[in-house]
């Protein structure tokens, strides 16, 4: 830890930044999902870590020691939920461990895996943010006196989500593997709702659909990827 980083954690959190001395470990391979967590850590005050697999996420951990983890369950390598389990078993255990998805039925999973709590996708409100982390924090790590809350909600540059295209167009370039396309559809579920991309989350959803009824879904996998190709192309917005 720097002296920076060391001066950051012994500051006390204030009402206008209720998480100020944490560290938050965003365990994301969205970069735009990723980035709307950055501005709300910015926002409150808190430091952000990310790993973008499960990998990465335990060699950061062997290191260093966030004071809260907010693991995406649908990772590169792996299910979040082994990375959630191992952790809330941990000792010394980490203050706050938090599941995330865009798919709400993946809650219950996620607190019977030892989670303290859940955030569903998109994770746009600053207030809500605030509070699923400060609702697990001890009283000696509270801000002093009523908390501000504040309505506000984040919108990560689109950029972030040219990005996760890019990566999307990238894996099924050397993958359409039935694995890659439960990572490539459960990863765009997510990133198009949060994007409001409704045109690409239906695209997603027809790909989805069609491979659980068992026809191959050639067709719908080539609309897809047309569509994230078109979306990199674009000059402007989507």
């Amino acid at each position: 830890m720097d002296n920076i980083d060391d001066f950051m954690t012994t500051r006390a959190p204030t009402a206008q930044r209720p998480l100020l001395g944490l560290t938050v470990l965003v365990v994301e391979d969205s970069r735009f999902a990723c980035e709307a967590v950055r501005m709300l850590c910015l926002r409150s005050g808190a430091r952000i870590r990310r790993a973008d697999t499960l990998a990465s996420a335990r060699k950061h951990l062997s290191i260093y020691r966030p004071t809260v983890v907010i693991v995406d369950l649908g990772l590169p390598d792996g299910s979040g939920l082994a990375l959630i389990e191992t952790l809330s078993q941990a000792q010394p255990r980490i203050d706050v461990i938090l599941g995330t998805s865009g798919d709400q039925v993946n809650e219950e999973d996620v607190i019977a895996a030892g989670a303290d709590g859940f955030i569903a996708k998109p994770i746009a409100s600053l207030a809500q943010f605030q509070a699923a982390i400060l609702i697990h924090m001890p009283p000696d790590r509270q801000p002093p006196g009523p908390r501000l809350l504040n309505g506000d909600q984040v919108e990560p540059d689109m950029l972030a989500y040219r990005d996760d295209l890019s990566h999307v167009a990238d894996v099924l370039q050397h993958d359409e593997s039935p694995q890659t396309l439960d990572y490539v559809t459960q990863f765009l579920s997510g990133v198009a709702n949060s994007a409001r991309d409704r045109d690409m989350l239906e695209v997603v959803r027809r790909l989805i659909a069609e491979r659980q009824a068992g026809t191959g879904a050639r067709h719908e996998l080539q609309d897809l990827n047309e569509m994230v190709q078109t979306r990199l192309s674009a000059a402007s917005g989507f």
